[in-house]
């Protein structure tokens, strides 16, 4: 009698297992049909682009944004390859994952956790990512900024997607069309004309490599332009350029 009676509770769990399998292979098939569609439609906002110009909103009361799209012909070689330099340098090697670049993080951002321990400093340590461009472009694309494990789980999926149906000359020029550059500064040509009044097409080495150099924290270095590490790490960044061939 009690095994019969737990029947129908298995075919109900057996259902709803089903149907959540057919919620999350929909949700798959959704961007991958998006992703798709950027082979030949440029994406006209980003998951974080969004979630920015609410913040920005409801803080200030007002949106002041920069952003114009400009086809990757439009967009200085010099910030490509700079950009690949400063970002991920294997860029044009991997498949959407540089796993020695995630090691490495991994291991720094160990040494940094082991360090404030030690220490017993309140403030969290400086940690430090391994994510490749593709990476970055999945998640500023279609993920909100939590960082959980499913969140991440979808990161890895969606970064299959980009790899698999765009090349990788389609996928840069999306990341730098899309990537924020300061408060309610997005993409290339944007970013050109607010620190230097340019376009993205005219930028200079120099120009070029502190752009890149500031997008891990372009908010901070909008409100820091003299800090010691954005021109220490320009001259490292810019050292570096030479040896990168954009896709």
């Amino acid at each position: 009698m009690a095994r019969a009676s737990t029947r129908p509770w298995l075919r109900q769990l057996g259902r709803a297992l089903v149907l959540v399998a057919l919620c999350g292979l929909a949700l798959q098939l959704t961007f991958a049909l998006r992703v798709a569609a950027m082979t030949v439609l440029d994406p006209q906002s980003t998951a974080f682009q969004r979630s920015e110009a609410w913040q920005l909103l409801s803080s200030t009361g007002s949106l002041p944004w920069r952003q114009q799209w400009v086809d990757g012909s439009r967009i200085s070689p010099h910030l490509a390859r700079a950009v690949i330099a400063s970002e991920d340098g294997a860029f044009t090697e991997h498949a959407g994952f540089d796993w020695a670049a995630l090691e490495r993080a991994w291991a720094r951002n160990a040494r940094a956790e082991e360090q404030a321990s030690r220490a017993r400093r309140a403030a969290e340590p400086r940690l430090v990512g391994g994510s490749t461009i593709t990476q970055q472009l999945a998640k500023n694309l279609f993920l909100s900024g939590e960082r959980t494990v499913a969140r991440k789980a979808q990161e890895f999926a969606i970064t299959v997607m980009l790899e698999a149906l765009l090349s990788k000359r389609r996928i840069l020029e999306i990341y730098l069309n899309s990537v924020e550059w300061g408060s309610g500064v997005f993409g290339a040509q944007a970013a050109a004309r607010h620190y230097y009044r340019t376009d993205a097409a005219r930028l200079s080495p120099e120009q070029a490599a502190r752009l890149a150099v500031m997008l891990p924290a372009p908010k901070r270095f909008e409100r820091l332009p003299g800090s010691p590490y954005l021109a220490a790490r320009t001259g490292s960044v810019l050292a570096r350029m030479g040896m990168v061939v954009p896709p």
